[in-house]
């Protein structure tokens, strides 16, 4: 009786699940379409080789302007930026975490490291911008704080928390695995992090990168606060935009079904494609070069 009971709780169950998952999957194709739909309204009267190439944005001069170009440079150098700044710091933590701490403390900073993702943005937005900027400011005197160096640097603190998180369970796996033959054989642990760990989990690493990635792109208010929100040219220690700075900046005085409406959908598009791309670009790597070697 009890097994025909767990069978009909284990059907009712995969039938919600299918029902939430086909949810799931229509919202976003239907996000996907009205961002789609949104945008093309705009390249009927511009093309989007103009769009993405040009560097004016003026939509609502007469005649109008729309060109994101360097809003699109500034998102990629904000990320990549902080991506470098990121990823050893996180893979660093995450073999510290498991080869240094003890088991009680290695949990202990788990959980203070979970909650660095659970600080809303704004929050880092605020800390940027009276500790980064205007050290910059004051002890570097700089002429403005607030630049795509101040804008890397917080997005990178940002952003560790999701890279250690796909490292760490990794490096943990490693380590259980020839952590007892390696002592057993008097390799000292940096040997053992040099050459069998660092090697063993550069797939993780790699999934890690595409995750932090994809994160950086996407980041609205933290990075708006400290990159300035100029559309130009971006430069280290000059200011600029990003494509997400620049929706959340003139969404809400844009007219809807003005070209300025539709050329900010445009840039969300653009933005999504550009996602699209580079994580198909490191999927194809991972699966050619990294899982071949690995």
């Amino acid at each position: 009786m009890n097994i025909r009971i767990y069978r009909k709780i284990e059907i009712i169950f995969a039938f919600f699940m299918k029902i939430f998952t086909s949810f799931s999957v229509l919202l976003l194709a239907f996000i996907i379409f009205f961002i789609v739909k949104e945008s093309f309204e705009l390249f009927q009267s511009i093309s989007i080789c103009k769009f993405i190439f040009s560097d004016t944005w003026r939509p609502t001069s007469e005649p109008f302007e729309v060109g994101i170009l360097p809003m699109i440079l500034g998102s990629l150098y904000v990320s990549m930026l902080s991506m470098v700044i990121s990823l050893p710091i996180s893979v660093g933590i995450s073999i510290f975490l498991n080869i240094i701490l003890t088991k009680s403390m290695r949990k202990l900073m788990r959980v203070i490291v979970d909650l660095m993702a659970g600080i809303p943005s704004v929050v880092y937005g605020f800390w940027g911008l009276l500790v980064i900027v205007k050290f910059f400011e004051d002890k570097l005197s700089f002429c403005t704080g607030e630049s795509v160096l101040a804008a890397g640097l917080l997005l990178s603190i940002m952003i560790i928390p999701y890279i250690v998180a796909a490292c760490d369970e990794s490096v943990k796996k490693i380590l259980d695995n020839y952590k007892n033959t390696s002592m057993a054989l008097g390799v000292s642990k940096w040997h053992m992090v040099r050459y069998l760990i660092l090697p063993s989990c550069l797939r993780a690493v790699f999934l890690a990168s595409i995750l932090g990635f994809g994160r950086a792109l996407g980041e609205t208010m933290a990075v708006m606060m400290v990159i300035g929100n100029s559309p130009i040219y971006p430069k280290l220690l000059g200011r600029a935009q990003t494509i997400p700075g620049l929706i959340a900046l003139e969404m809400g005085g844009a007219e809807v079904g003005s070209i300025h409406y539709h050329g900010l959908f445009a840039s969300g598009f653009i933005l999504m494609f550009i996602l699209f791309i580079i994580n198909a670009a490191f999927y194809y790597i991972r699966k050619n070069y990294i899982d071949d070697r690995y």
